[in-house]
């Protein structure tokens, strides 16, 4: 009966040290990201966590997930993928290298902090000392026993340069889209297998070993990247461009939420203005009384500039509906690699305010992005540059931001304003850096 209890102590408080650390680790990843209070984070500063794992480890960790790391919920420990992705981002090499900092963090704080005991008391604490260290001996034994049977006989992830990944469009550049992915994942070793058409966690389906073909739909333009996952790392991407040849007009209910609602406007182009009224959305059954995004965009069949050096001048004024008290907008030069974009909004509600550059993503709650404010609701003169890879705003002839990044983002794809009221864009000029159209000039329907 001791020998039994005696097991279920060691194993019980290997547990708790397990759960510990991957409390500090969280802790930690949250404040360098940003957060000093990982229990009070909103949705949105989650899925940002999310977004900067991915982007600093390759590594894709679902929505869940991260709550449940959060918040502790997990009765096994996490995949080894997913300790190490969490540890990277924290700032270590992996997840041995946080374990082994914080075993030296406490071993040098049990040196350097011990208080010294009256001599009358050193008797009295033989034993209890004596008995923590072979408490302390028994749980690490017990970890690294316990951590050998969690990882023998582990498929682990070997053999992805065997994987074969593609796709093929059954339907040209219509939308919505339906594609056919091809797969060959038989010499794989891994546990579990993924395909995502895109950035969006959410259109991710688990496939299996001996079937070859999943077909999914695009109901979205854009220039799309599908990943085949195994074990959480992405190990083969494909590209699917699915353009429009035209500004298109769609609304959801957020960005990574809901079908898009296709609105097909009689004309969305007025005197020389981009612009979409509130008649075109009863047109087309869209309630403007909920909550939406509104989203104009325009991919080509043909690219080939570089989203790296490029100038983008454009007016902008968004048209307030259901009385919002943060009006804003979003501008996107689309890239074949990772995003490109800004958002603006009122001066007082500047907290709400994101960007992205590159692998640089900024959030109005952990920066301060108020110099991107401005008065949506009258126009506002925009110029958005990149130049060798160095990213400049100004607003009405000011310049109220700078940033860079690494990795080059690729070609631009396409071009985009997305808005929470229906914007009007005028003056729309984008050129590379040595003046050169991509786009032509005006609106063509």
């Amino acid at each position: 009966m001791f020998k039994s209890r005696s097991i279920k102590f060691k194993r019980q408080a290997k547990t708790n040290g397990e759960h510990a650390l991957v409390n500090i680790c969280m802790a930690e990843l949250c404040k360098k990201a940003g957060f000093a209070d990982s229990k009070n984070m909103v949705q949105r500063d989650l899925v940002y966590l999310c977004e900067r794992i991915e982007s600093q480890t390759g590594v894709m960790i679902s929505l869940s997930t991260i709550k449940r790391l959060l918040n502790g919920q997990f009765s096994r420990l996490p995949q080894i993928a997913t300790l190490d992705a969490i540890a990277a981002t924290a700032g270590y090499r992996n997840w041995q290298d946080f374990k082994a900092a914080k075993s030296q963090l406490s071993v040098r704080n049990g040196n350097g902090l011990a208080e010294k005991t009256p001599a009358h008391a050193n008797n009295r604490n033989i034993f209890s000392n004596a008995r923590t260290l072979v408490w302390t001996a028994l749980f690490i034994v017990a970890a690294i026993f316990f951590w050998a049977i969690m990882t023998t006989g582990k498929s682990g992830l070997s053999n992805v340069d065997k994987a074969r990944f593609s796709v093929e469009k059954v339907t040209g550049n219509d939308i919505p889209n339906t594609v056919v992915f091809s797969y060959n994942i038989d010499s794989v070793q891994a546990d579990s297998f993924f395909i995502q058409q895109s950035w969006d966690r959410n259109r991710r389906v688990r496939v299996y070993k001996h079937h070859y073909t999943l077909t999914d739909i695009y109901y979205e333009p854009g220039y799309h990247t599908a990943k085949l996952i195994a074990n959480g790392k992405i190990i083969k991407t494909v590209d699917v461009s699915i353009p429009t040849n035209r500004w298109f007009f769609y609304a959801k209910e957020g960005i990574a939420k809901g079908q898009p609602k296709y609105i097909l406007a009689d004309n969305g182009f007025r005197n020389g203005l981009l612009k979409l009224t509130p008649d075109d959305l009863l047109k087309n059954k869209i309630d403007i009384q909920k909550e939406n995004i509104f989203v104009n965009v325009y991919f080509p069949s043909v690219i080939e500039s570089s989203s790296d050096n490029f100038v983008l001048k454009f007016r902008i004024k968004v048209d307030v509906l259901k009385n919002d008290p943060c009006p804003s907008f979003a501008a996107e030069v689309f890239c074949q690699r990772n995003f490109m974009f800004f958002t603006s909004t009122l001066k007082g509600c500047s907290s709400e305010l994101f960007g992205q550059f590159g692998e640089n993503v900024l959030n109005g709650k952990t920066s301060d992005l108020s110099a991107l404010g401005s008065d949506v609701k009258n126009w506002q003169k925009v110029e958005f540059r990149v130049v060798n890879k160095n990213v400049s705003i100004s607003i009405n002839n000011a310049k109220v931001f700078s940033s860079g990044y690494r990795n080059s983002c690729g070609l631009i794809t396409g071009l985009g304003f997305i808005s929470n009221g229906l914007c009007e864009v005028d003056s729309l000029d984008l050129k590379t850096i040595s003046g050169k159209d991509i786009y032509p000039d005006g609106f063509e329907h």
